[in-house]
C-alpha cells in the first residue's frame, strides 16, 4: 500500500498549518495536479497557489487546470519557506508543510501526521528543522552503536 502524500486536519485549523503535502519530484508542474486533484472537489476551485521560490524556483507563472487558469505565486518570505498556500477563491484557503521530495518515508509520515494536528502550533520551517534535528540525533545514535550496542 503506497504512503500517503497529502494529510488535512480534519476541522478548520487552529494553528499555523491545515496539514502537509509530500510530492514525489521537484517539479511543481507535474505534481501540483495530483495536489489539486486530492482536494475535496466541494471547495471549489484552485484558483492561485503561493510557493517559496526557495523550494520552487522553477515554478510557472501560470498552470492550466480543467476549465480555468490556477495563478501561481512565489514568495521569498522566511514564513512562507516550506509551505504552499492553496486558494479556492472565497470558499477555502490551505496552508500546508510541503515535505521535500527525498525526506525518509518515516520523518515524511510522522510529519504529514504532526501537521494535520489541529493542535500544532509549529510553522512549516521549524517542523522541518526539528525533523532534521531528530535525523541527525538517529544518525549520531546509530554510528555509536545504535541498537546492536550493549
Amino acid at each position: 500500500m503506497p504512503l500517503p502524500r497529502l494529510s488535512l486536519t480534519p476541522d478548520v485549523s487552529h494553528g499555523p498549518l491545515d496539514g502537509a503535502w509530500w510530492p514525489r519530484c521537484e517539479a511543481l508542474e507535474l505534481e501540483l495536479p495530483t495536489l489539486i486533484g486530492s482536494l475535496d472537489p466541494g471547495v471549489g476551485s484552485v484558483t492561485r497557489v503561493t510557493v517559496d521560490t526557495a523550494s520552487w524556483p522553477d515554478a510557472p507563472q501560470r498552470m492550466v487546470a480543467p476549465g480555468h487558469v490556477i495563478e501561481v505565486v512565489r514568495t521569498d518570505l522566511a514564513a512562507e519557506a516550506h509551505a504552499i498556500t492553496v486558494d479556492c477563491g472565497t470558499v477555502g484557503r490551505w496552508e500546508l508543510l510541503v515535505i521535500p521530495p527525498d525526506e525518509p518515508a518515516g520523518v515524511a509520515t510522522r510529519l504529514l501526521t504532526a501537521a494535520a494536528d489541529p493542535e500544532n502550533e509549529l510553522s512549516a520551517p521549524r517542523m522541518l528543522a526539528l525533523a532534521e534535528e531528530d535525523l541527525a540525533e538517529e544518525a549520531a545514535w546509530e554510528a555509536e552503536g545504535g541498537h546492536g550496542s550493549r
